[in-house]
């Protein structure tokens, strides 16, 4: 384990914020309080499908899985489950009956919450519930000083300090970038350490092995409980499927690890439009409801009731270069018709990000996020992983767009809380007091609503043009590059009880002790 104190980046020195200052980051994390644990959306989903249509997906689905079927690979548990529940096992291939898999996720809940070590963290997942936790997966980190390298211990801890730091997200996260000076076979520790160690948030774990798995759980066990682990969700698990069609077994034990610890796994297909699925919308679609039910019915086998999330990753592609895109506006719209059909199984959603593959934290960037993150807030999604610092194609985690797209889920909490009705946001003491052909700049009413009357972007420059521009005329990007600086001189990690951090360290050091280190 590398000490905290060594993994420290160098940032300007603390300051106190000026009155004037602390109003405006107040109204930056939104109108309708300061780091809300997750967000209550107050506007309907946005439903773009006829039922006929929807009925016709499904049924696509159901054929699907029925004539051409799903392999289930080197996972002899996984093909002894789908024997008793039913299914026709040839080998390693499952065909299902239409209806079988829709029975089998009647025991699934629609919402449940994950517990933080902090209660007051906690988050729902389902219903009108939306949670923000940042990007999942990069080799690569990036920042305007050092450029694109591999990812460290020390980029994994700062990555979750600015989770920690900005409001306006929800969930710490879990393989926000991989620390590639860490061994493989050792690094799913430190990941859930510094989760836990820096972040009082909920989080999640390993799966690129099962054994992985189970240690991501019990480090989970000695923060909560033993017995409060069985009967609550502390951790998730986000696996995917090898599309087209295949469950390998990598995943499905490390799905079945977390679903017999009753703990939620997040089964998302990775369907790139011409090459993992078809190039038609509508076919891949109907390729992703297939594959998330088989995985989602896949853990109520395992344990009936585990929590259980409905994912989902469509993505386009250049049939030009064959390189992938994203943030594009077939997977954006796809979303919508996904939202609709996991509504229709009960099942909370995971669905879209902030998708980009710029390579910078330019326009490019911001505009394919924008995309991308409308298509998740209206199309119902619960949890959003990539909510903030993805770019290059997910190749790289950004440090600037990862506080420009925090600034932008802060917008969202606006946005999503809709338009309220009441007296005091009707106004019309203040028409009575300003009357025909005056404004309302001084009026009592602006004065009484003004520090929270609207969102204000704390990366954004409202200034005039010349007073921008005597400021040294700098973009987005450049902002964001002395904010998140700023951020991490400001971190303050949140309290650890001694005796579980005592606990955590003397497990990782046994677990550490009892294999030689592994590099691939």
């Amino acid at each position: 384990m590398i000490p905290a104190d060594e993994q420290v980046v160098t940032v300007a020195p603390k300051r106190q914020r000026s009155g004037r200052g602390a109003r405006r980051e107040q109204r930056s994390h939104g109108s309708q309080g300061l780091g809300r644990p997750y967000i209550l959306r107050n506007i309907p989903t946005y439903d773009i499908l006829s039922e006929e249509n929807l009925v016709r997906i499904e049924h696509t689905a159901d054929r699907i899985l029925a004539e051409i079927g799903i392999e289930f690979r080197d996972d002899p548990v996984s093909l002894d489950h789908w024997k008793r529940a039913g299914a026709d096992v040839e080998g390693q291939l499952v065909r299902f009956e239409p209806g079988l898999l829709k029975e089998v996720l009647k025991t699934a809940p629609s919402t449940f919450t994950q517990h933080a070590r902090n209660p007051e963290r906690s988050v729902v997942i389902g219903g009108k519930s939306v949670v923000f936790s940042p990007a999942y997966g990069s080799p690569f980190v990036m920042d305007l000083d050092r450029g694109r390298r591999y990812g460290t211990i020390e980029d994994f801890r700062n990555f979750i300090k600015l989770a920690q730091s900005s409001p306006c997200l929800h969930h710490s996260g879990g393989t926000i970038c991989e620390p590639v000076d860490v061994p493989v076979n050792k690094r799913h520790l430190d990941m859930v350490y510094s989760h836990i160690r820096y972040s009082d948030r909920p989080f999640m774990g390993s799966v690129t092995a099962e054994s992985r798995a189970e240690e991501s759980i019990e480090m989970a066990r000695l923060v909560f409980g033993e017995d409060f682990v069985d009967e609550n969700c502390v951790i998730l698990g986000n696996v995917n499927v090898n599309s087209p069609l295949v469950w390998d077994a990598t995943m499905t034990t490390a799905l079945r690890a977390y679903a017999r610890a009753n703990q939620a796994a997040v089964v998302v297909p990775f369907i790139l439009g011409g090459a993992m699925g078809p190039v038609t919308n509508a076919g891949a679609i109907a390729q992703s409801l297939a594959e998330t039910m088989a995985g989602c019915a896949l853990t109520q086998l395992e344990r009936p009731g585990a929590p259980v999330i409905f994912g989902n990753f469509l993505s386009s592609m250049s049939l030009r270069s064959g390189s992938p895109t994203f943030g594009t506006p077939e997977p954006a719209i796809g979303s919508m018709v996904i939202g609709q059909l996991a509504r229709r199984l009960g099942l909370p959603l995971r669905c879209s990000g902030s998708f980009t593959t710029s390579k910078l934290p330019d326009a490019q960037a911001m505009n394919e996020s924008t995309m991308s993150m409308l298509a998740a807030v209206h199309c119902g999604a619960n949890f959003i992983l990539h909510s903030a610092g993805f770019l290059d194609g997910l190749l790289s985690m950004s440090y600037e767009k990862f506080v420009m797209d925090a600034d932008f889920c802060g917008a969202l909490h606006t946005y999503l809380d809709g338009v309220t009705i009441d007296d005091n946001q009707l106004a019309l003491d203040a028409f009575r007091e300003v009357g025909p052909g005056s404004h309302f700049f001084g009026c009592a009413h602006t004065m009484a609503n003004y520090e929270t009357a609207f969102w204000d972007s704390g990366v954004a420059d409202n200034e005039p043009f010349e007073k921008w521009e005597a400021a040294g005329s700098t973009d987005a990007a450049f902002r964001a590059n002395r904010k998140w600086k700023q951020m991490l001189a400001d971190y303050e990690a949140p309290p650890l009880d001694e005796g579980i951090d005592e606990a955590l360290l003397d497990y990782i050091a046994r677990k550490k002790a009892g294999s030689e280190d592994a590099w691939y």
